[in-house]
C-alpha cells in the first residue's frame, strides 16, 4: 500500500508509546459540572434551564443560538445552581450552566434506543446531529450539521474520516478505531448517505498498523468506503494537508472544503454521528489521553463533558511528579493550562503533563537567517519574514506575505534553533488583521448609512 502524503512538514517525537495500549475506560465523576455555552465557532447556545431545574443525562440544556451553533445536552443528572461566567480552557470567561451532579446519572427516556437511519430523511438525519450538539471534535469545534449542509449534495466526492491523529502523544481517536471500528463505519455510511456522489475515505498514519489492518479487512466489502494510509508526518492530520493527501487538490483559507468537494470530520465526531443518528445519544462524553512524564498512568479515558480537569488526572492515579507544563490538547497546537480547576469540554482531547518546560527552559534569540522555518512550513511561506512583519504591526506587509495562510501548525516554531516564537507572532498578526478587517466594514457600514 502505498503512502500518500503533502509537502514539506516536520517529524516530532511522538510520545505515543505512553498510552497506546492503554484500552478506553469510562469514568463516572461526581463533582460539579460546568458547561460553558461556548464550546463551538459560532454563536453561543441558549439556555433551556433555569436554576432549581432537575435535569437528566441526555437531557438538552442549552438549544443552538442560531444556524451556526450548537446545544449542549447535560452528561450528568442534578440539579441546575446557576448560569453565570466561568473560565474555560482558552483563559476566557464564558457564560455557563452549573449543574451539582446528583451521581446518580439518571437518563432520560430513550437514550440509548436504537433507530434504523435508512427510515430518515436527510434534513432528519442533519436535525439530529443538530439537536445532539455535535461539533467538530478535532479540535476546531465547527458544528457538524452546517458541516454536512452543503450548496449541492451531489458536488461532494469524499467524505473523509481524518484518523492521522498526527499530534504527538495523543491516542484517543487510535484506540477508538481499534475499538469501536462498526460505529465508525457505522456514523461514516449515516454521511455518506447524505452525499449519494460520494466515497469514503478513511486516512490513517502508517504509525497506526493495527489501525490501518482492522478498518481495510472491515471495509473490504464496502463498495464505497476504503482506508488510505497515509505517511507519518506532522500536520498530516490538518485538513489542507488531508486534503491533499488523498485528493491531491489545494485549498487556501479562502475556501472551504466543499470547494474541492470534500467533506472532512475527525474519528470522534464520525462515531458521535453514529450514537446520536443510530443510538439515540446526543454528545454527553469525550474520549481523552491522559499522558506525559509526570503522569502516574497514562490511560485514555472516555468522562462526561462538563467535568473538572482535577477529576479526570486523578481518575488517571494523578501526577508521578510536580509538572512544570501542562497542556489540554497536543504539545504542537494544544493550549497551556494554569489550573486543572477548569471544565472538560466537548473539544477537550487530553491532559499533557511534563516534568520540563521546554519552551522556559530554551530562551528566545535572534534569527540566524538559517531558512529552516521555510523548509518545514506545509503552506509554503516564508515564516521569519512574516514574524519581523507582525511584531512591527506591519499588518499589510503580513498579509503579502501570505501571513492569512498560516494554519498555525507550530512547524516552523519546532524547527527553529534560535527558539523564535513564530506561532505566536502569526496568531498575534492573523487576530490583528482581522480586527482592522472588521473596523473597516464597520466603517464602511456606517458611511453608507449616514448617506
Amino acid at each position: 500500500m502505498s503512502l500518500k502524503t503533502f509537502l514539506r512538514g516536520v517529524h516530532p517525537f511522538d510520545g505515543k508509546a505512553l498510552a497506546k495500549d492503554s484500552p478506553i475506560r469510562r469514568v463516572q465523576t461526581t463533582g460539579e459540572m460546568v458547561f460553558p455555552l461556548s464550546q463551538h465557532i459560532g454563536a453561543p447556545a441558549t439556555p433551556t434551564v433555569a436554576p432549581g431545574d432537575h435535569v437528566l443525562m441526555g437531557q438538552q440544556i442549552a438549544a443552538p443560538g442560531g444556524f451556526v451553533s450548537a446545544g449542549i445536552c447535560s452528561s450528568v443528572s442534578g440539579t441546575v445552581r446557576a448560569i453565570e461566567p466561568r473560565t474555560t480552557i482558552i483563559g476566557e470567561t464564558r457564560d455557563s450552566i452549573i449543574i451539582d451532579n446528583d451521581g446518580k446519572y439518571e437518563a432520560i427516556p430513550g437514550l440509548g434506543e436504537k433507530r434504523d437511519p435508512s427510515s430518515l430523511t436527510p434534513a432528519q438525519i442533519r436535525d439530529i446531529i443538530r439537536d445532539a450538539g455535535i461539533v467538530g471534535l478535532g479540535g476546531a469545534g465547527f458544528p457538524t450539521h452546517v458541516k454536512l449542509t452543503t450548496k449541492d449534495d451531489s458536488k461532494v466526492k469524499y467524505v473523509i474520516v481524518n484518523g492521522a491523529e498526527c499530534e504527538p502523544y495523543l491516542n484517543s481517536d487510535y484506540r477508538l478505531m481499534l475499538e469501536r471500528p462498526e460505529e465508525l463505519l457505522g456514523g461514516l455510511k449515516v454521511i455518506l448517505s447524505l452525499f449519494p456522489n460520494a466515497e469514503g475515505v478513511i486516512g490513517i498514519e502508517d504509525n497506526k498498523p493495527e489501525a490501518i489492518r482492522l478498518l481495510t479487512e472491515k471495509t473490504a466489502s464496502e463498495p464505497r468506503i476504503h482506508v488510505e494510509a497515509l505517511k507519518t508526518k506532522y500536520p498530516q492530520g490538518g485538513e489542507r494537508m488531508l486534503i491533499h493527501a488523498i485528493t491531491g487538490q489545494d485549498i487556501n483559507s479562502s475556501m472551504l472544503p466543499f470547494d474541492a468537494g470534500c467533506i472532512v470530520n475527525n474519528v470522534a465526531t464520525v462515531i458521535a454521528v453514529y450514537q446520536a443518528v443510530c443510538c439515540s445519544t446526543p454528545l454527553i462524553n469525550t474520549v481523552m489521553t491522559i499522558t506525559g512524564d509526570a503522569v502516574k498512568s497514562p490511560c485514555n479515558l472516555e468522562v462526561p463533558i462538563g467535568c473538572s480537569h482535577k477529576e479526570v488526572l486523578e481518575a488517571a492515579g494523578g501526577f508521578s511528579a510536580q509538572p512544570e507544563k501542562l497542556i489540554s490538547g497536543g504539545p504542537m497546537m494544544g493550549t497551556a493550562m494554569y489550573t486543572l480547576d477548569i471544565p472538560v469540554q466537548k473539544t477537550s482531547s487530553s491532559i499533557l503533563a511534563f516534568v520540563e518546560d521546554p519552551v522556559a527552559d530554551n530562551p528566545s534569540s535572534p534569527c540566524i537567517h538559517c531558512g529552516r522555518c521555510v523548509q518545514a512550513c506545509p503552506e509554503r511561506l516564508v515564516p521569519q519574514m512574516m514574524q519581523v512583519a507582525a511584531d512591527n504591526d506591519n499588518f499589510e506587509w503580513f498579509e503579502k506575505l501570505g501571513g492569512m495562510e498560516c494554519i498555525e501548525c507550530g512547524c516552523c516554531t519546532i524547527v527553529c534553533p534560535a527558539h523564535r516564537t513564530l506561532t505566536q507572532s502569526f496568531k498575534y498578526g492573523k487576530t490583528s488583521v482581522n480586527r482592522l478587517r472588521r473596523e473597516a466594514q464597520a466603517k464602511a457600514a456606517a458611511e453608507k448609512s449616514a448617506k
